[in-house]
């Protein structure tokens, strides 16, 4: 199947890379547009007592997931469209961004390594919600 522009949700993990690369292989001979998306990390999850400084903990992780899809995309070797960051439910931001930006595939990774966290991880809410071809790439080891 041939498609035209592609959305690849990329979590901050060596995984992503591999991710990656399967999106450009099927992206490549179409020569299809690439768009990321991954999610801000929520600084309240990691420490509730420390509010004061909770605002320069979100500016750092915003920091290093901005590093971290730079990166990425420095070495992918195909131009990327974009890089999103977004923050609350992944598969909301997937949605809007499918029918607002004429995404036709979504390339997804399972980097999740338990049972029970693979069957509640995002992927399913966004093969769930989907209105167009979901590719859900298993990641773990």
């Amino acid at each position: 199947m041939q498609y035209a522009h592609l959305l690849v949700a990329v979590a901050v993990t060596p995984e992503s890379q591999r991710l990656l690369a399967k999106a450009i292989d099927i992206a490549r001979p179409f020569n299809a547009r690439i768009s990321l998306i991954t999610l801000a990390s929520d600084p309240e999850l990691y420490n509730q007592l420390a509010a004061p400084m909770m605002e320069n903990v979100r500016e750092v992780l915003q920091e290093e997931t901005q590093q971290f899809l730079d990166q990425l995309i420095s070495e992918a070797g195909y131009p990327i469209e974009q890089a999103l960051i977004a923050s609350g439910t992944l598969s909301e931001h997937i949605l809007h961004i499918c029918r607002t930006q004429g995404i036709d595939l979504v390339v997804c990774g399972n980097h999740n390594q338990t049972f029970l966290a693979r069957a509640a991880c995002a992927a399913k809410s966004i093969v769930h919600s989907s209105e167009v071809d979901v590719l859900l790439v298993p990641l773990g080891t």
